[in-house]
């Protein structure tokens, strides 16, 4: 190998781990009912995808298992083959109390709807 494919390679390699512990690009859209989690996670399949939400913590690991048997890969720094990322959620969540409403993964975004429990009392005024 070159020394200009093997520089190619390691700036890959770099690009790809920069993608996988830092990234994937996260949106969140907070109304009265719900808390909206867009998270761009292209290349993987929903099996690869695995979610925990544990308090106000979830967690997003994915891994994909590439088949190079029947070819030889020349370049490979645009998608990870992993993600291990935790985002902190700004609601507050107590543990054992973790629910979400709906988890939608399609065309390399997963959308999640997580309800949430109001923690304010009315107060009756004599």
């Amino acid at each position: 190998m070159g020394l200009m494919e093997e520089m190619m390679k390691e700036i890959g390699n770099k690009s790809r781990e920069f993608y996988e512990f830092v990234l994937p690009p996260t949106d969140m859209h907070l109304t009265d009912e719900n808390l909206k989690v867009i998270i761009d996670i292209p290349g993987f399949s929903k099996k690869d995808i695995e979610l925990t939400l544990c308090g106000n913590i979830l967690s997003i690991k994915a891994k994909k298992v590439l088949d190079e048997k029947d070819s030889k890969t020349l370049i490979s720094n645009q998608r990870p083959n992993m993600i291990n990322k935790k985002v902190r959620l700004p609601i507050e969540i107590k543990e054992g109390e973790e629910k979400i409403e709906s988890a939608k993964y399609e065309n390399g975004v997963l959308v999640l709807i997580i309800p949430i429990t109001k923690k304010s009392k009315n107060i009756t005024i004599e």
